[in-house]
Formats: C-alpha cells, structure tokens, sequence
C-alpha cells in the first residue's frame, strides 16, 4: 500500500513555496508521492481570481517535470462545488481503494481548521502533517495535541500567490519566486495581464 500526501491548494499560480513543502514531505516522512489536489474552487476563496482549471494544471505539471514522486492531481475538477475537502478525501479513497492517504496543511490552515466542513470527520479516517508557517493564528490546544497531527520541524518559506500576483501586477521581476517555466506559462495566459 503506498502512503500518499496530498496537497491541496488552489495553485493560482504554483510556486518554490509549494514546491519546496511538497518536496520536504517526500524526503523527511513516510510518504511515497506527495499529489499536488488543484481545487476548483475553495470555500474560503473568490472564484473570480482563479485562473481556469486547465491553466492551473498545466503550470503544476511544468512545475513538477521530471519529479517522479510528485503528481498533479485534477479530481476535484468533476466534484460539486465548492470542494470541501472531506468530500475529496472520500472520493479518493474510493477510487484508489489501494492507496493511503495522508493530508498536508501549512500551520495556518490548522489555526483555523476547526472552521472547516466535518473537520472531526477528516480527523477521524485521516492522518494530517503540518508544515510550519510563521504567518499563523495561535492553535487551538486539542488539534496541538490531537494523535492524528504530526507537526514538522522545517525551514519557513514564506511565498503566497497573492504576493506573487502582486509582484506580476506590479512588472516587478518574479523569476526567483517562480519556476521558470511556471512564469512563461502564467505571463502567457493570465488574465490580468
């Protein structure tokens, strides 16, 4: 049975940070292949800042050429919207009945995960690994000490697509933040250009 991280995030577009984190997982944990999860939409973001599906995977796919243990992933394209990530949880486990899957968040996204759809749900069929963030609000005592949470000791990389999409917005140059064929591929076609 492989042991699989998935990745979640909108990838709008992906980065060395997300990059760097889905790499660190491979290398420090028991983790076969980290699945970068496209989402087509989150609860907690704007649609209308997203670039389409189809731009968001190609630039994830350049992202991680030649990158055997990491790979994008398009399921929650075909999913209801918005995608809560239970939902995707569940219906990947049915699919791929033979993998096991292990989630990956940022301290973040602990911060406020007890405001998420079921969350004692995905804490209950799921093992989650956190990558520290310095950005985060404080956590709460029961998801510091839960079982089924196993916080990482990492470098901080603190890059965000939003900043990133500032940077762009702004023709300042992005080349360092961004795999090089990433940012051919979001000057091209991004729409704010």
């Amino acid at each position: 049975m492989k042991n699989i991280g998935l990745f979640f995030g909108s990838f709008n577009p992906i980065h060395k940070g997300h990059l760097a984190v889905a790499n660190f997982f491979t290398q420090n944990s028991n983790l076969t292949e980290v699945w970068l999860v496209i989402s087509s939409q989150s609860p907690f973001k704007e649609k209308s800042s997203l670039m389409e599906n189809h731009h968001r995977l190609a630039m994830v796919e350049l992202a991680i050429e030649g990158n055997p243990k990491l790979k994008a992933c398009s399921e929650e394209f075909d999913l209801p919207k918005p995608n809560y990530t239970l939902d995707s949880l569940n219906h990947l486990k049915k699919k791929y009945p033979e993998n096991q899957f292990t989630l990956l968040m940022g301290q973040d996204n602990v911060a406020m995960f007890d405001r998420w759809k079921e969350h004692n749900q995905i804490l209950d069929q799921f093992q989650i690994f956190v990558y520290p963030r310095s950005q985060s609000d404080k956590i709460p005592t029961k998801l510091l000490k839960h079982p089924k949470i196993h916080y990482f000791d990492a470098d901080l990389v603190e890059v965000s697509a939003t900043e990133i999409r500032n940077v762009i917005k702004n023709k300042k140059p992005f080349t360092n933040l961004i795999p090089v064929k990433v940012a051919e591929y979001f000057e091209k076609f991004n729409p704010d250009n």
